[in-house]
C-alpha cells in the first residue's frame, strides 16, 4: 500500500499512478476539515492561481512535458484536455470542471481511498510507507516544521500572487478587441481545411470522464483561424502613463512575518515589475507585440489580455496580472484599464507564501529522499514551479512509490526527456543558490549538432523529437498505458 499526503495536482497524480500500477492507495487531504487561505472548495487538484497550463506545442519545453505526461497516462493531462477553454496556443482549463473531473476520477478508483483529515506530522508508523508527501506550497505550519526536522534544515520559501478575475458581462466590449497573439489559436487540423476546436485525448471512459470527454484527437497546433481566444484591452501612451503612475503609488497588502519579500521571477506581482522600470510591463504582461487592433489597424502602445476562465465564458482572468495590492486599490487601479471601467471582480488578486525544500540536498532523481528509500516528495514543496511540473513530479513519484511497495527498484526517466531533466535538476542543482524552476530546454542536454540543425527552432524540434523517442524506449519494458 502507498500513502499520499496532499490532494493537489502532484498528490492526485501520484495517487492515480500508483493505483494504476495495481497498488492500493490512501490519499490524505485536509480540506475541508482544515481550509487554507487561498483554496475555495474541497475538490482535489483545485487551481488557486491561473487557469493556464501554459504552452501546448512541442516548440516549447512545457508543451513537450505535457506530451510526455500524456504518453505516460497522466490523469491531470486527461482532465485538462477534457475541460480546456480557448487560450491561443496554450492549454487553459475551466478550473471548476477540471478539479471536479480529477476528484471524480480519484474518488471512483477502486484502489484509492480518500481520507479527509489533517496530517500534522510525518507518520512514524511503518505501515504508512511508502509515503509521498505532496502537501504543496501551503503546507501547514506543524507539518512544515516536522518536515524541516526530518530533512535536516530549514525550508526555503518565496511569495506567490494570484491574478484577479472579472465578470464577463461587466466588460465594455466596445473598447476591447478579440485576438490571439500573432493570430495563433490552438485548434486541431480539419481534414477538409480550416480548424476545429481541440478535443481531449483521454480514452479512460468511466472514472470521472464522460464519453464526450474521451474523443480521440490528433495533435493540436497553432493556426490563424480568424477567431482570437483573448479579449484585449488596448492602452494609448497617455493611458499607460496614468495606469503606471496609479499602480506604482497604490497601497499593497502587508506580507507578515518576514523582513524581505521573495517572489518567484516567473510570477512577479505587476506592482513589483512596475517598480523595476517604466517600460517593464510593456515588455512583460502588457506587451503589445503580435496584436493589431482591427479598429485602428495598428499595434497598441500597451495591451492587457483577458483569458476565458471557464467553459461558460462568464469569467475572465487578467493574464499575468498577479498582484498583492489591497482589494480596494485593485478595483481603483484596474478600472483604469480601457474596457474595465465598470468591471465587477469575481476574485481579487492575493499573495501567499510558497514553501519548498532544498531539493539538491534532500532528493534523488526518483523523487525519493536520499536518506530513506520509502519516502518521496512531489509537487511544489519538492522545489518545482508550475502546475505541469508539479503534476509531472507526482507522476514519477507515484510510479516509483508503487515500485517500492512491490519490492521493485525505482526507475528514472532519461535526462533527454523533459520529465527526466526536471528530476535531475531538482536533485543536482547548486544547493547554495537553489530556487524552484519551470521546465526549460536549458536544463535538458542539447541535441547532437549534426544534421544541419543550427537554428534555435530546429534545435528545439530536435530536442523534442529525441525526448519522445527515448521516452518510448524507456516505457517499453514497463508497459505503462
Amino acid at each position: 500500500m502507498v500513502h499520499v499526503i496532499g490532494g493537489g495536482l502532484a498528490g492526485s497524480e501520484a495517487s492515480w499512478q500508483a493505483a494504476e500500477q495495481g497498488v492500493p492507495v490512501v490519499l490524505h487531504e485536509m480540506r475541508p476539515v482544515r481550509p487554507t487561505e487561498v483554496h475555495k472548495t474541497d475538490r482535489l487538484a483545485e487551481l488557486v492561481c491561473s487557469n493556464s497550463f501554459r504552452g501546448d506545442k512541442l516548440d516549447n519545453a512545457v508543451g513537450l512535458l505535457k506530451e510526455e505526461m500524456r504518453r505516460l497516462g497522466s490523469l491531470v493531462m486527461r482532465a485538462a484536455d477534457a475541460h480546456r477553454v480557448p487560450a491561443g496556443a496554450a492549454l487553459a482549463v475551466d478550473r471548476e470542471r477540471f478539479a471536479q473531473a480529477v476528484t471524480d476520477a480519484i474518488a471512483t478508483h477502486p484502489r484509492i481511498t480518500i481520507v479527509r483529515e489533517e496530517v500534522a506530522r510525518v507518520p512514524a508508523d511503518p505501515a504508512t510507507f511508502p509515503l509521498v508527501i505532496a502537501t504543496g506550497p501551503l503546507t501547514s505550519a506543524a507539518l512544515s516544521a516536522d518536515i524541516a526536522a526530518l530533512v535536516g534544515g530549514d525550508h526555503l520559501y518565496f511569495y506567490d500572487a494570484v491574478s484577479p478575475i472579472v465578470l464577463a458581462e461587466t466588460i465594455d466590449h466596445s473598447k476591447v478587441f478579440r485576438a490571439s497573439r500573432w493570430g495563433r489559436s490552438l485548434r486541431r487540423a480539419d481534414p477538409e481545411g480550416g480548424a476545429k476546436d481541440p478535443q481531449p485525448r483521454t480514452t479512460d471512459v468511466g472514472r470521472g470522464f464522460s464519453p464526450a470527454d474521451t474523443a480521440e484527437a490528433g495533435p493540436a497546433c497553432g493556426v490563424d483561424d480568424g477567431e482570437g481566444d483573448y479579449l484585449n484591452c488596448p492602452l494609448t501612451r497617455e493611458e499607460y502613463a496614468a495606469f503606471y503612475a496609479a499602480l506604482t503609488t497604490a497601497e499593497s497588502a502587508t506580507v507578515h512575518d518576514f523582513e524581505k519579500e521573495i517572489f518567484f521571477e516567473g510570477c512577479l506581482p505587476i506592482e513589483v515589475m512596475a517598480h523595476r522600470g517604466t517600460d517593464t510591463l510593456r515588455f512583460g504582461p502588457m506587451k503589445p507585440v503580435g496584436l493589431v487592433d482591427p479598429r485602428s489597424g495598428r499595434t497598441p502602445y500597451a495591451v492587457v489580455q483577458l483569458r476565458q476562465d471557464n467553459i461558460a465564458g462568464d469569467h475572465y482572468s487578467l493574464v499575468g496580472f498577479q498582484t498583492q495590492l489591497k482589494w480596494g486599490e485593485q478595483a481603483r487601479v484596474l478600472r483604469m484599464i480601457p474596457g474595465l471601467e465598470q468591471a465587477e471582480f469575481v476574485r481579487f488578486g492575493i499573495v501567499h507564501r510558497n514553501t519548498y525544500i532544498n531539493g539538491p540536498t534532500v532528493l534523488r532523481p526518483t523523487w525519493q529522499v536520499k536518506s530513506r528509500d520509502d519516502l518521496f516528495f512531489a509537487g511544489q514543496i519538492s522545489g518545482v514551479e508550475g502546475y505541469v511540473e508539479s503534476a509531472a513530479s507526482g507522476l514519477i513519484a507515484g510510479l516509483n512509490a508503487a515500485a517500492v511497495a512491490r519490492g521493485e527498484a525505482p526507475r528514472v526517466p532519461p535526462r533527454e526527456t523533459a520529465i527526466g531533466a526536471l528530476g535531475h535538476y531538482v536533485s543536482h542543482a547548486d544547493p547554495r543558490h537553489y530556487q524552484p524552476t519551470n521546465i526549460t530546454f536549458g536544463i535538458m542536454p542539447p541535441p547532437d549538432a549534426g544534421g544541419g540543425r543550427s537554428r534555435k527552432a530546429d534545435r528545439k524540434a530536435a530536442t523534442s523529437e529525441r525526448a519522445l523517442r527515448v521516452l518510448g524506449e524507456w516505457m517499453a519494458p514497463t508497459a505503462v498505458s
